[in-house]
C-alpha cells in the first residue's frame, strides 16, 4: 500500500502551562509508530505524517493511545488526510484572502454536524461575527479575533459539542497544514 499524507490535530496540548507535549517528542512518537515524513507545526499539536496503513479513525486511536502511554494523560486526536484538509480550505464560505488569519477559524469535528445542533444560537445577535457549517467543520469569522469573540464562547458550550471531539485552528494554521500535506 502506498503511503498517504495525513495531519494529526491534537486538542488542548501546551495551553496554559498544562498537558505539556514537546513537539520533538511528538515527532519521535509518530516515527516510533512507523510513520514517515513526520513534521510538526507550532507548539499546539499539529503534526503531518505519511502512513501506509489505517484510516483517519484508526490512526487517531493509535496516536491517542500512544500519547497516553508516553505522557500519562489523554489527548483527543483528530486525523485528517490531505484531500480533506484542502477541501475544507477550498470550501471556506468567507473571503479568506481578504481577512487576517486571526479573524477566521475552523473547528474540526470528529463527525458530521448539522444545523439543528447550533439552532439555539442567535446569529444576528453576534454580528458582525458569523459561523457557517461545512463537512465535519465549522467556519468562524471573528473580526476582533478569537479571544474577544462572544460567538466563539457560545459555540464552545459543551452541550453543542456533546459526543464529539472538536478542535479549532486559525486560518494561518489551516492553510499551513494544507501546504504541509500537499504531496
Amino acid at each position: 500500500m502506498a503511503k498517504k499524507i495525513y495531519a494529526a490535530l491534537l486538542r488542548g496540548v501546551n495551553v496554559g502551562g498544562s498537558r505539556k507535549l514537546p513537539m520533538a517528542r511528538l515527532r519521535a512518537l509518530l516515527e516510533g509508530l512507523g510513520h514517515g515524513d513526520v513534521r510538526t507545526h507550532l507548539q499546539s499539536g499539529n503534526a503531518v505524517f505519511a502512513a501506509d496503513h489505517g484510516d483517519e479513525e484508526s490512526l487517531a486511536a493509535e496516536i491517542r493511545d500512544a500519547l497516553e502511554r508516553e505522557f500519562g494523560f489523554t489527548v483527543d486526536v483528530l486525523v485528517r488526510d490531505a484531500a480533506y484538509l484542502k477541501a475544507v480550505a477550498d470550501g471556506c464560505p468567507f473571503p479568506a484572502a481578504t481577512l487576517e488569519g486571526k479573524q477566521l477559524h475552523v473547528t474540526y469535528f470528529s463527525a458530521p454536524v448539522d444545523a439543528a445542533r447550533f439552532a439555539a444560537i442567535d446569529q444576528a445577535a453576534h454580528l458582525p461575527e458569523e459561523f457557517r457549517l461545512g463537512d465535519r467543520a465549522l467556519y468562524l469569522y471573528a473580526p476582533d479575533g478569537l479571544g474577544r469573540s462572544k460567538l466563539a464562547e457560545a459555540l464552545a458550550r459543551p452541550a453543542l459539542t456533546k459526543g464529539l471531539i472538536a478542535t479549532s485552528r486559525n486560518w494561518n494554521t489551516v492553510t499551513k497544514l494544507v501546504e504541509m500535506t500537499d504531496a
